[in-house]
C-alpha cells in the first residue's frame, strides 16, 4: 500500500456489517483514490463534450462529502454519515459527472441510513436504488457512461447477495461487473472507440468499489497508470467530437424551489439544452445543463424558486484556463487606507498583468475567473461583502460572466449594479468614467457609456477546423475576433492581429490598446506595432502585459 492512500482500515474479515465509521472511512479513500487519479480520468473525457475535467469534478464532490464529514462528532450515527453524504455531494456536486455521482451517493445514503448497519443485502439493494436514482437523474440517458457501470454494479452485487454471498462477496462481485461494464464502455459509444478509452465517469466510479474493498478487505488500491499510457487520440477526439455541434456553455446552480415544480423546470430546460441533469429533493436542487442560451436557462429557475452559487464554463476552453485559476491566488487585497469611497468596484481578471493593470486604476477587489473558468455568483459575492462601501459596481470583463453577476444584488445588503462589461479593454474603459464619490447608479450609467466606446477584438488559436467569416480555418491555425466573429486568419498571432485592426480601426479612432497574454512574443508585438505606425500614423498604440490564458494579445480600440 506504499503508493495508495493513507488511511486507517479495519478488515472486516467474517464480519457481515459495514458500521458508520467504516462507510466514512470509504469515503475518504474514495477522496484520495480520486485526488490521485484525476489527471489520468480527466485525459479520458471525451463525451459528451470536453466539459472539463471529469477527475477534477468528481474529485472535488468527495472532497465537499469529506469536509461535511469532518463536522461530525466522533460518535457519528450511520443517519449522520449518510445524512452528511448526501448533503455534501448535493452542494458540492461539480460538472455533469460529479452532479450524477452526487445522485449515485444520494441513493445510497438512503438505503444506508435505514439501520445502524450495512449488510450484505443491504449493500445490493443501496447499489440497485443508487443506480436508479441516477438514471432518473438523467433526462437523456445514454449509454457506455457511467449510468451504465453503476446499473452493472448493482446487478452484479445483487446476484451474490441472493446466493447468501458475505458483505465482502457481494463488493468484490459489485467491483467485477462495474470494471466489465467499464471496458465495454468503447463498444457502446463510438466518441470512446475512436478515442480508444474507456469512459471516464465509469471509470471513476469503479474506484469507489476499489475504497469499498479497502475498508472491508485491507486490499491496495490500484496505481494511476501514466497518462503517456492513454491512447494518443484521446485529446484530439475530444476536440473533435464535443466541440463539433454540441452546446457552447455548462450552466449549473443551486436551485431552492417546491420539488412539485422541478417537472415543469425540467421540461422548459429540455428545450434549451443536452446534458441535463437535475439531483436533489426536499426543496434543494443542484441542477446542470449544457446550452447556448446561458440567460434563458438562468431564467427558468425563477419560475421555480430562487437560483444560487451559478456557474457558467465556456465548455470549448475550460481545460487550459482551469490550470490559470487553479494555480492563481485570491486576488483581493486590502482597500487604501482612509474611509471607503461611497462606490466601490469588483472586477473580474484573467492574469497577474491584467490584475496589476486593474489595481493601478483604483481597483484592489478583484476575483479571479475569465473566458472558461467563469467565478460562481457566491465567490463573485463574497468578495462583493469585503468592499467596505455600501455600494458597489462590478465590472465582468465577459458576457458570460454577466448574467451571474446580475444575481449578486438580491443576496447582498449592498447596492449591487453591473455594467455589462464583455471583455477586459471595456473594464478598463469604464473605469475612465468611476467616480469614487458618486453614488453607484450615476457611476453605472457613467461606466457603461465609456465601455460602449470601445471596440474589443481578440487573438487566439483554432482548437478544430471549421468554416468561419474569413474563410475555413485549421486547428492550429490563429485566428482574430470581434463581435462579428473571425474576422481574420493567420499563421502567427501577428499575422492574425493586423488584418484583423485592419477591418476594425476607423477614421474616429486614436488609440489602440494591446495587452499580451501567454504565447505573445516580442517580435509579434513588434510587428503589430510597426504595422499600426505603418498603415495609421494618426493612431497611438499602448502595450501592456496581462498574462492571460488562451489569448496572447487582447485588443481595444477606441
Amino acid at each position: 500500500m506504499e503508493n495508495g492512500p493513507k488511511i486507517s482500515i479495519r478488515p472486516m474479515g467474517s464480519q457481515e456489517a459495514l458500521v458508520a465509521a467504516d462507510l466514512r472511512r470509504v469515503m475518504v479513500a474514495y477522496r484520495d483514490v480520486l485526488l490521485t487519479h484525476q489527471q489520468v480520468i480527466n485525459r479520458l473525457n471525451v463525451y459528451p463534450v470536453p466539459d472539463g475535467d471529469t477527475g477534477t469534478n468528481m474529485a472535488r464532490t468527495l472532497e465537499a462529502v469529506v469536509e461535511e464529514l469532518d463536522g461530525l462528532g466522533p460518535d457519528e450515527s450511520m443517519v449522520d454519515v449518510c445524512r452528511a453524504m448526501a448533503h455534501g455531494s448535493l452542494m458540492g456536486a461539480r460538472g455533469n459527472s460529479g452532479v450524477i455521482l452526487s445522485q449515485f451517493l444520494r441513493g445510497l445514503a438512503d438505503r444506508f441510513g435505514r439501520g445502524a448497519t450495512v449488510g450484505s443485502t443491504d449493500m445490493a439493494e443501496a447499489l440497485v436504488h443508487a443506480s436508479d436514482l441516477a438514471y432518473e437523474a438523467v433526462m437523456r440517458p445514454v449509454e457506455g457512461t457511467i449510468l451504465t457501470v453503476a446499473r452493472a454494479a448493482g446487478e452484479g452485487a445483487s446476484t451474490v447477495a441472493a446466493a447468501g454471498d458475505r458483505l465482502v462477496g457481494v463488493a468484490a462481485a459489485a467491483h467485477r461487473a462495474a470494471t466489465v461494464a467499464l471496458a465495454d464502455t468503447p463498444n457502446q459509444l463510438e466518441v470512446l472507440a475512436k478515442a480508444g478509452v474507456v469512459d471516464a465517469g465509469g471509470a471513476a466510479l469503479v474506484l469507489l468499489f476499489d475504497a469499498l474493498l479497502l475498508v472491508l478487505d485491507g486490499r491496495p488500491m490500484p496505481d494511476a497508470p501514466p497518462l503517456d499510457s492513454l491512447a494518443p487520440g484521446a485529446e484530439m477526439c475530444a476536440a473533435e467530437e464535443g466541440l463539433a455541434g454540441g452546446p457552447r456553455y455548462e450552466v449549473m446552480y443551486l436551485l431552492s424551489a417546491p420539488d412539485d415544480t422541478i417537472g415543469d423546470f425540467k421540461e422548459v430546460w429540455a428545450g434549451l439544452g443536452d446534458s441535463i441533469v437535475v439531483v436533489g429533493g426536499d426543496g434543494l436542487w443542484n441542477c446542470h445543463i449544457h446550452t447556448d442560451d446561458i440567460g434563458a436557462a438562468v431564467e427558468a429557475a425563477l419560475e421555480s424558486g430562487r437560483p444560487r452559487s451559478i456557474r457558467v464554463t465556456d465548455l470549448h476552453e475550460q481545460v487550459e484556463e482551469e490550470r490559470w485559476v487553479r494555480e492563481g491566488a485570491a486576488a483581493s487585497e486590502p482597500e487604501l487606507a482612509g474611509p471607503p469611497p461611497t462606490t466601490g468596484v469588483v472586477a473580474v481578471v484573467t492574469g497577474g498583468g491584467v490584475g496589476r493593470i486593474f489595481r493601478s486604476l483604483g481597483v484592489h477587489h478583484q476575483v479571479l475567473g475569465g473566458q472558461s473558468m467563469n467565478p460562481s455568483t457566491a465567490e463573485i459575492l463574497a468578495v462583493v461583502e469585503q468592499v467596505g462601501s455600501d455600494e458597489v459596481v462590478i465590472l465582468p470583463n465577459n458576457a458570460n460572466i454577466i448574467p451571474v453577476a446580475e444575481q449578486v444584488d438580491s443576496l447582498s445588503d449592498k447596492v449591487v449594479r453591473v455594467v455589462p462589461t464583455k471583455s477586459i479593454v471595456e473594464g478598463f474603459a469604464a473605469l475612465l468614467s468611476y467616480d469614487p464619490a458618486a453614488e453607484s447608479k450615476a457611476n453605472a450609467e457613467a461606466m457603461a457609456g465609456s465601455a460602449s466606446h470601445v471596440v474589443s477584438a481578440e487573438v487566439t488559436r483554432a482548437v478544430r477546423d471549421a468554416p468561419t467569416e474569413a474563410g475555413p480555418v485549421r486547428a492550429g491555425d490563429w485566428m482574430g475576433l470581434s463581435e462579428d466573429g473571425v474576422l481574420s486568419i493567420g499563421d502567427s498571432p501577428a499575422a492574425a492581429a493586423c488584418p484583423l485592426l485592419e477591418r476594425l480601426i476607423g477614421p474616429r479612432h486614436e488609440l489602440v490598446t494591446l495587452i499580451e497574454g501567454e504565447g505573445a512574443t516580442p517580435g509579434d508585438t513588434r510587428r503589430i506595432s510597426q504595422w499600426l505606425s505603418d498603415r495609421h500614423p494618426s493612431v497611438s498604440i499602448e502595450v501592456h502585459h496581462g498574462g492571460q490564458p488562451l489569448y496572447p494579445y487582447l485588443l481595444g480600440i477606441e
